[in-house]
């Protein structure tokens, strides 16, 4: 019996630790943006710099330890790393449960969001397991004694793990769980569609009595019902507050508005472009890729001369910082402001490029594998 539990244990925990570094590792900028939340809750700002090599290191370490375990390799190393990690994060998922700081873990990346509270369900489940591995570690048979073949085994999935983060870090994710993926129409997420029903708040007062001093908090159903309001004891202090007691629908696409540097609203109109649009996107112009930059900036400008395609650069930078940066790279491109938590999320890469024509996304690129204008007009202008 102990000994089909063990096994259970271990492929169990095996796969879910490579599951879960491999979703992460398919957009390691994603999980860098999310350990940067983490690290302003831990008033750690210094690594921030660092957020997306961590990210890769702790992916690869991941499917490592996942491996090595299914393996059966180094059972006391591999079973002391992974209840090292799993204390860690059963920490972390705890504390971003019961203080409300960080609202996705990001233990699945963008693939299966989880809340703070079954993130930290689901890390005391690993927990007793890894607890239960680590007990029994000497009963752990390795699927081969050959050091060699240990060694060589290791040595390819570290490489691959390796390459992997590297590849999507340098291009874009291979599966792309977000909303502004190829193929999705911008215009159609940000819809709420008729009928739906919206978030649904309470108006809570603060109240006290002016004779006793007694102090409680009510909601305005509450305060119309018991006709409170009729005893001039009681008086209303400070303002009120809404909280939230249903959650309404949602659109995929709900923080997304551009403007020009006067706060006028674009983003209609730059979205539903029903022709081919251009639009890069650099959240941070201060630590953009300027060769890529340049590179993007070239084909804007052919896009716009040969074929009347409109092209246009989003950014969270302030207004004076792209007037300069734009005359400093000589852009051709007009230049709108959006908050950066979108334009993370629209393309992976600083800068990256979407093409869009009709609101749909019908392509987009990190600035290391964006075609030639020749090619991109073989494929899309000129059809």
């Amino acid at each position: 019996m102990n000994k089909a539990v063990l096994n259970f244990c271990r492929i169990f925990v095996g796969i879910l630790f490579i599951f879960s570094g491999l979703i992460k590792a398919n957009d390691p900028l994603g999980f860098g943006y999310k350990l940067q939340e983490y690290f302003e809750v831990f008033h750690m700002p210094f690594l921030s710099g660092m957020a997306t090599g961590i990210a890769i290191l702790l992916c690869v370490f991941e499917i490592v330890l996942g491996a090595l375990l299914l393996f059966g390799f180094w059972r006391k190393q591999v079973t002391t790393g992974l209840l090292v990690v799993i204390i860690f994060f059963t920490f972390l998922t705890f504390v971003s449960a019961a203080f409300k700081v960080v609202t996705s873990c990001g233990c699945f990346g963008d693939a299966i969001p989880l809340t703070p509270w079954q993130s930290f369900s689901k890390d005391l489940v690993l927990l007793v397991m890894i607890v239960f591995l680590f007990r029994n570690r000497d009963k752990i048979n390795p699927v081969t004694n050959h050091a060699g073949w240990q060694s060589a085994l290791f040595a390819i999935v570290l490489t691959f793990s390796l390459m992997f983060s590297q590849f999507t870090y340098s291009r874009l994710p291979i599966l792309d769980f977000l909303p502004y993926k190829v193929g999705a129409s911008l215009p159609e997420l940000m819809k709420i569609p008729a009928g739906a029903k919206p978030d649904e708040y309470l108006i809570m007062y603060n109240m006290k009595n002016k004779e006793t001093g007694e102090t409680k908090v009510m909601s305005d159903k509450d305060y119309l019902k018991t006709e409170i309001w009729k005893d001039d004891n009681w008086e209303i202090i400070g303002d009120p507050e809404s909280k939230l007691i249903k959650k309404g629908y949602e659109p995929k696409i709900k923080d997304l508005q551009i403007t020009d540097a006067s706060g006028t609203d674009y983003t209609k109109e730059l979205i539903e472009n029903p022709y081919y649009n251009l639009v890069i996107v650099a959240y941070n112009l201060k630590d953009s890729n300027e060769e890529g930059m340049a590179k993007i900036n070239a084909i804007a400008l052919n896009a716009t001369e040969q074929f009347n395609i409109r092209s246009v650069l989003l950014t969270s930078s302030s207004a004076q910082d792209a007037d300069a940066y734009s005359k400093r790279m000589k852009l051709f491109s007009e230049i709108f402001y959006a908050d950066a938590v979108p334009l993370k999320s629209m393309v992976r890469a600083n800068p990256g490029v979407l093409l869009l024509k009709n609101g749909v996304v019908v392509n987009k690129w990190h600035y290391n594998n964006v075609p030639s204008f020749d090619e991109l007009t073989k494929m899309y202008f000129a059809k």
